[in-house]
């Protein structure tokens, strides 16, 4: 592979770590406005193009935090992997009708797979998110 730049001063190490750095970013930037429904909007105000901008730009910071945070325990999965291996846990709610004929609702997320263990733990969030929800209508 033969990389081109106008940083005539950068050596060859530079230049690859800044070129492995934007073929990140842009992965993630991709996966944020696909995934997280941060989809280009065009703005004519600018104020409104600014806002856009900035929620992006928080979104990647909080991925890069995560990230980080992964490396320091020995995970240094992609994003990519890292949300295909989290994407397998769910929320689910289940409805029952009860005898006296109300309803309940009962919301949980399923069992964490082993894999998931490990980035929970690293992370100190806990493997089942959001705890157990019921109510009765």
């Amino acid at each position: 592979m033969r990389l081109r730049t106008h940083q005539l001063d950068w050596d060859e190490e530079r230049l690859w770590r800044t070129y492995t750095l934007l073929t990140d970013l842009e992965s993630v930037f991709r996966s944020l406005k696909s995934e997280l429904g941060l989809r280009s909007i065009y703005h004519h105000q600018e104020d409104r193009a600014d806002g856009d901008l900035f929620i992006t730009v928080l979104a990647y910071q909080c991925v890069q935090f995560l990230r980080v945070k992964l490396k320091a325990a020995g995970i240094h999965d992609s994003w990519t992997t890292l949300r295909e291996t989290l994407s397998i846990q769910c929320r689910t709610t289940t409805t029952f009708r009860q005898r006296d004929g109300r309803t309940l609702h009962v919301r949980k997320a399923t069992n964490a797979e082993p894999e998931q263990l490990v980035i929970y733990g690293a992370l100190g969030i806990h493997s089942q998110p959001g705890g157990v929800r019921k109510l009765i209508a």
